[in-house]
């Protein structure tokens, strides 16, 4: 059997657009002698489709375009994920795939396990199904699952696996639909999933899984097949929309590309960028560089990901700016090729200081001069925002924005907090990575020590540990849910742990206003990460 599989980036709520991408993956795989051609998990809607499913018409619209894509099917039969109003009951909403051939659909598959963790809520929308999961086709029998129905092999969380009933049926094939949200690590783990379910199984199986970005999110792709001895024999090229065909009797060996952790990334964070910025109207940006690492590997990116001539860069000094931080930022912009302005906000501060003076006259310095600066360059950075129709990408990495170390309405204005999943460690091998040919990121960015430049000689070190301890604490503590006593005993300074998660739990509402960023670890802060603002608990 020729599998036609379809590694596409659909985008949400764009149901005649991802029609028009369906029916055209469909004509070429047939095109290219495809016994089934398979799509991924709500292709038609895109996934997530989230509170789209409670509008009034949405299910009804998604149903229309499904039925189109359906009437120029011919023989060649597709496999295509998509949102079900039950016909027996309306009210019920299924995360289904339709099996659709001879200009009909003609068999629906339900999805039975409905995650609810981390960034999934599909409890809140979807029924558990219920109905028959193999299809008989060219003499095989074809078990169809919908992403985490295969999942609770790695991580049991339902009382029943849908697995067990598929074991039984003994399918000749297993597919698999998925949108399955990529983040650091997780091709690994999808991997040793797929092996433990052709052990289970006996079988060969095809995982077809969406690609690129939406919200958050990103799709990795990396479409795979496994034969009945857990060998790969296909994978499809991560990070793009592709359309391959893979006969399931060649079961000859593929070597997987060996991919650094770091090239990983790169491709991860301009792709979700790349599509945050298009899929939302969109066609540039705009950065403010401030000469330090974060605003350099986040303009770095845009550029990846939207081309030189899409990216603006505005240096924003203050009257306490280092000379070498203002030669970075240039440096840097002539590196990228990009459009590059200086605006001194040194004006606009004093004006904002002069103002406040009768109210503040018998007050003492502090950081509210300090975040005078921040909030400065946010008001200018904003306006040239909307002059130019260009969105505002804020860089801060995730070591800062867990403890605070930003300012509200200054440095966190934007509308794409690119960066701001990646630990500031990280955010420095990026850097290194991006370098590894020629030198894009200025090398005084990378060596000296990282400052927010908010007063005279000012150090991240003169408030926070150095990043190396700091990112492991807030590991432990945010992505591994471990208390403070349990990371104390790991060899941690007790008072350095106790000072960091009290900044993590103090600054919950900063975060909660803050722009979306891209999901690259297990645990991203935003939707994945419900914490109370308001709460008492500490440990």
């Amino acid at each position: 059997m020729r599998i036609g599989v379809a590694q596409l980036n659909s985008t949400v709520g764009d149901l005649p657009g991802n029609l028009a991408l369906g029916l055209d993956a469909y004509e070429q795989l047939v095109g290219q002698g495809s016994d089934l051609v398979v799509f991924p998990e709500l292709f038609i809607s895109g996934y997530p489709p989230r509170d789209l499913l409670i509008k009034e018409k949405f299910l009804q619209d998604s149903l229309g375009v499904l039925q189109d894509f359906a009437r120029q099917t011919g023989p060649t039969p597709a496999l295509i994920g998509f949102p079900e109003s039950a016909s027996e009951h309306p009210s019920k909403i299924f995360n289904s795939a339709a099996w659709c051939e001879h200009s009909k659909i003609d068999q629906v598959f339900r999805k039975r396990l409905l995650p609810t963790y981390d960034v999934f809520d599909e409890s809140r929308y979807f029924e558990m199904g219920n109905v028959e999961m193999i299809r008989e086709y060219n003499g095989k029998r074809l078990g169809i699952t919908i992403c985490e129905d295969i999942w609770n092999l790695a991580d049991p969380r339902y009382p029943t696996d849908p697995l067990d009933k598929m074991e039984a049926d003994c399918p000749d094939l297993l597919i698999n639909l998925s949108a399955s949200p990529w983040f650091v690590g997780k091709e690994k783990n999808r991997l040793q999933l797929l092996k433990k379910v052709v052990h289970k199984l006996k079988c060969p199986v095809t995982y077809v899984n969406a690609v690129g970005g939406n919200d958050e999110l990103i799709f990795d792709g990396s479409s795979t097949t496994l034969d009945k001895n857990g060998m790969v024999t296909f994978q499809s090229k991560p990070f793009e929309e592709q359309l391959q065909v893979h006969d399931l009797l060649e079961n000859n060996h593929f070597d997987t590309p060996k991919a650094s952790a770091m090239d990983q990334l790169q491709k991860a964070l301009s792709l979700g960028l790349r599509d945050y910025v298009l899929k939302s109207g969109f066609s540039k940006v705009v950065i403010g560089l401030s000469g330090g690492i974060d605003s350099a590997v986040t303009a770095a990116l845009a550029v990846d990901a939207l081309g030189k001539d899409k990216v603006m860069g505005v240096s924003l000094p203050s009257a306490i700016s280092s000379n070498h931080s203002k030669e970075d930022a240039l440096e840097l912009a002539e590196n990228l090729g990009i459009g590059f302005h200086t605006i001194p906000i040194e004006s606009l501060v004093a004006a904002a200081s002069n103002e406040l003076d009768f109210l503040f006259k018998n007050l003492s310095r502090d950081v509210t001069e300090e975040n005078l600066q921040a909030r400065s360059r946010g008001l200018l950075l904003m306006a040239i925002s909307n002059k130019f129709g260009a969105l505002l990408l804020t860089t801060g990495n995730k070591s800062e924005l867990a403890v605070g170390y930003c300012t509200l309405y200054g440095d966190m204005c934007g509308g794409l907090a690119v960066i701001s999943d990646v630990p500031k460690t990280k955010v420095f091998d990026l850097a290194r990575h991006m370098n590894r040919t020629k030198t894009i990121i200025p090398v005084n960015t990378i060596e000296k020590p990282p400052s927010a430049e908010l007063r005279p000689d000012q150090k991240d070190s003169d408030s926070l540990p150095d990043y190396d301890v700091l990112d492991r604490i807030l590991h432990a503590y945010v992505e591994e849910r471990k208390s403070i006593d349990t990371i104390i005993q790991s060899g941690y300074d007790p008072d350095i742990t106790r000072s960091i998660i009290r900044l993590v739990d103090l600054n919950e509402y900063k975060r909660n206003q803050a722009a979306p960023g891209l999901k690259t670890t297990p645990l991203a802060f935003g939707i994945g990460r419900r914490i109370p603002i308001v709460q008492k608990y500490q440990n």
